[in-house]
């Protein structure tokens, strides 16, 4: 199967790389790295796991007019749409950025599927954000829609467009409406992905910010079975389109997160508390049943196992090494100690 993953250097991105390529796919990344790293993709580039010559990164905005004319090149039998710019406060700052990338960006990626002849494309919606405040939890995908930033808004605005393609062109989208994703890859520096943004601080000995009480709850679902809910999409039948809700159903609230993080640090300060954000919700948990029916998805990673996971690759990560009682990393030497040569 040939595939097309924009956003390929994401922490998403890659890792659907990765998985497409160890089942055998032929895949082209697409990533502007603005936001991404390309680091994300050192493995599917050296083309370990027997997938050399399978992989190709271009890097091109998919803003990009020149867009129509790689994917016409490449013909893809399926395109994974994950390009976007992710950060909620970011879109509430410079709204018109947001709306540059997230809906011009996608409307473009229509038009290249379009004259591509490219008929599935699935699409990473957000599902943390189109439906608002919704009366009761966990979520359905036919809630009403209610979205209260620029992200939700351009985000859901990607899903309408899908749509409207679907009926004038032919298009077969399926939109997976992702709850908050988190696992390895994230990036640990960035304002979004409080799971890696509490992690790196903890680990490293750098005091953790909560916004608000720390009560606000959100649908945490490990990358891994995100990936999986997308190439269960790629492989659904024609008549199989629409949008479909990617989560746990379940509300883990941000005092919880930091619990479960620093149960697995030998050492950790309680948080520091800041008034809530403009445009963040107070609760959500996305009923995911419709994916389990027409898709054959369901997660498989529960959070306490998925921070576990998360916490252990963030160890690996340079520059996050954990901090002993002596206020120094653990492994770092005092002045004075004798520095022996590796070689």
């Amino acid at each position: 199967m040939r595939t097309l993953v924009t956003g390929a250097a994401g922490f998403i991105g890659s890792t659907l790389v990765d998985r497409l390529l160890a089942e055998g796919h032929h895949v082209v990344g697409i990533d502007n790295l603005s936001s991404g790293d390309a680091t994300n993709l050192d493995r599917a580039l050296r083309g370990e796991d027997a997938s050399a010559g399978r992989f190709t990164l271009v890097k091109l905005d998919i803003q990009n007019p020149e867009l129509v004319d790689v994917v016409s090149g490449i013909n893809p039998d399926v395109i994974f749409h994950l390009a976007a710019q992710v950060d909620l406060r970011a879109s509430v700052t410079d709204p018109q950025f947001d709306a540059r990338s997230n809906v011009l960006g996608t409307i473009n990626l229509c038009e290249a599927s379009r004259r591509a002849g490219v008929r599935r494309v699935v699409y990473a919606a957000s599902g943390g954000s189109r439906y608002g405040t919704p009366a009761r939890l966990p979520v359905e995908e036919g809630s009403p829609l209610a979205p209260l930033s620029p992200y939700a808004v351009a985000k859901l605005a990607g899903e309408l467009y899908l749509g409207a393609y679907a009926g004038m062109y032919g298009l077969e989208p399926i939109c997976l409406a992702l709850a908050n994703v988190y696992g390895p890859r994230q990036n640990p520096h960035g304002e979004a992905g409080v799971i890696a943004v509490f992690g790196s601080a903890l680990i490293s000995g750098r005091p953790v910010t909560v916004y608000g009480d720390g009560t606000a709850a959100r649908d945490y679902v490990y990358v891994d079975d995100v990936v999986e809910a997308f190439v269960q999409a790629a492989h659904a039948p024609a008549s199989v389109t629409g949008t479909y809700n990617i989560g746990t159903g379940r509300q883990t609230t941000v005092a919880e997160v930091h619990r479960l993080i620093a149960s697995l640090q030998p050492e950790s300060a309680p948080p520091l508390y800041a008034d809530a954000r403009t445009g963040e919700l107070q609760a959500i948990a996305l009923d995911t049943r419709r994916a389990k029916q027409d898709l054959g998805w369901s997660p498989a990673v529960d959070v306490a196992e998925g921070i576990q996971r998360t916490v252990q690759w963030l160890r690996t990560v340079p520059g996050l090494a954990p901090i002993s009682s002596a206020g120094r990393p653990i492994g770092a030497r005092s002045a004075g100690e004798e520095v022996r040569s590796a070689s």
